[in-house]
């Protein structure tokens, strides 16, 4: 009997119960090595097994006959068996299964085809994925695929839970990075800002190149949700962030100072003259959005001063070529719910209008709850991490130790003569 022969039969055998599974996985990895020299392992070979009860088994096989060039055949056979294997036997080897759903993503890249790839990937993220709260290595290549694809939807799906638990910084990095343009392309600006917080103000000792392709972004996105730039970046930012930032993206620094003085022709005039800049970010499209919400502010401002006006005195006021473009923008604004107004299309007057939202629609009070029952779960969690810490002997001692290199004594908080004021 070879080699292969002999794997297979203990696959076959050994895949009821958890007891041997434990025994099969044992068996896997000490043949791991002599199956990548067997000539005898061929695709072929994983017919003799069934991907949902030979989960395990079915991996390691197919993890050794992808290790090097993937055949284009082999895309759907990876699918398949994302689709059809058995979450708790993967689990056991997620490693390898991590692997290879990213040679998979990898391959559909390659084909140019990554719409192929984003069912199987969300399939895989829920099968790996231990809690909803943690981070797994597949969540950044889901949504990549997700983002060229234009899956928009697809990919927020990925990100309604609260990712609590990391385990590798750049895949926390690229999950938010990814996600912040996901938001984007729904115009969900408010959880795209959340996002690329995230990554602007996460720790750092160098600025690394997704840090500083969110902090463009989040520039940008900030001007169209927020409508206000500071350049000093939040308190919790690292220092590295706060030194190299301002050197590096200077051109979207402009813009955001431009846009606080809410001058339509002098933030244009930036726009125009770092274009190539921006389209090199391939965030040209994003800055032009940044500029149409300048006019909406500058409108939105209007609103607070004056009843009625004119569509040609509202282009006249925020600099729009003319009462056609204004009007444009009014019914945006108005359909968008930023303003609440009615246009009279026979003498060209719009009238504007308190919000008549009420608080008090079913509608309302649903969006309410939820928003509640999201901070109750926050806190609950928070306060888990909370009590699992103070229950870890490896946190305590670290503590414990910290706490001996700098205690000082009873006379800690006193002020010592040399430094008393």
């Amino acid at each position: 009997m070879s080699s292969v022969e002999a794997v297979i039969k203990s696959i076959q055998g050994l895949s009821a119960s958890s007891r041997d599974l434990s025994a099969l996985h044992d068996v896997l990895k000490v043949a791991n090595e002599s199956l990548r020299a067997d000539s005898d392992l061929q695709l072929s070979t994983l017919d003799q097994l069934d991907p949902s009860k030979h989960s395990l088994g079915y991996l390691y096989l197919l993890d050794v006959l992808t290790c090097g060039p993937v055949p284009n055949e082999v895309v759907l056979l990876i699918a398949r068996f994302i689709n059809a294997c058995d979450a708790v036997q993967i689990r056991l080897a997620s490693e390898k299964f991590v692997s290879l759903c990213k040679r998979f993503k990898d391959k559909v890249l390659e084909l140019r085809d990554p719409l192929r790839g984003v069912a199987p990937l969300l399939k895989a993220v829920h099968k790996v994925q231990v809690s909803t709260k943690r981070l797994t290595a597949l969540h950044p290549d889901c949504l990549q695929l997700c983002l060229l694809a234009k899956c928009y939807k697809a990919g927020f799906s990925v990100l309604s839970d609260d990712i609590l638990e990391v385990d590798q910084p750049r895949d926390f990095y690229l999950y938010c990075y990814y996600g912040g343009m996901i938001c984007i392309g729904l115009k969900r600006f408010q959880k795209a800002l959340e996002l690329l917080y995230n990554v602007v103000t996460a720790p750092m000792h160098i600025v690394n190149a997704i840090a500083l392709e969110a902090y463009k972004k989040y520039i940008l996105v900030t001007l169209i949700h927020s409508g206000q730039f500071s350049v000093n970046l939040p308190k919790c930012a690292s220092s590295a962030a706060k030194t190299h930032f301002k050197t590096w993206c200077t051109p979207y620094i402009d813009v955001g100072m431009c846009y606080n003085d809410g001058k339509i022709s002098e933030l244009e005039a930036v726009v125009v003259a770092n274009s190539s800049d921006f389209e090199k970010d391939k965030n040209l499209g994003l800055v032009k959005q940044a500029v149409s919400s300048l006019y909406k502010r500058n409108i939105l401002r209007l609103t607070q001063k004056y009843l009625t006006l004119s569509l040609q005195d509202i282009a006249n006021m925020v600099q729009l070529p003319n009462a056609k473009e204004a009007e444009m923008h009014v019914l945006q604004m108005i359909q968008d719910g930023q303003i609440h107004a009615l246009i009279n299309q026979k003498d060209g007057m719009v009238r504007f209008l308190e919000d008549p939202e009420q608080y008090k629609t079913s509608e309302m009070i649903e969006i309410m709850d939820s928003a509640i029952q999201r901070k109750i779960r926050l806190s609950k969690n928070l306060l888990d991490m909370d009590e699992s810490l103070s229950c870890d002997p490896l946190y305590l001692g670290k503590v414990g130790r910290e706490r001996q290199r700098y205690d000082f004594g009873d006379d800690f908080d006193t002020v010592p003569q040399k430094f008393a004021m």
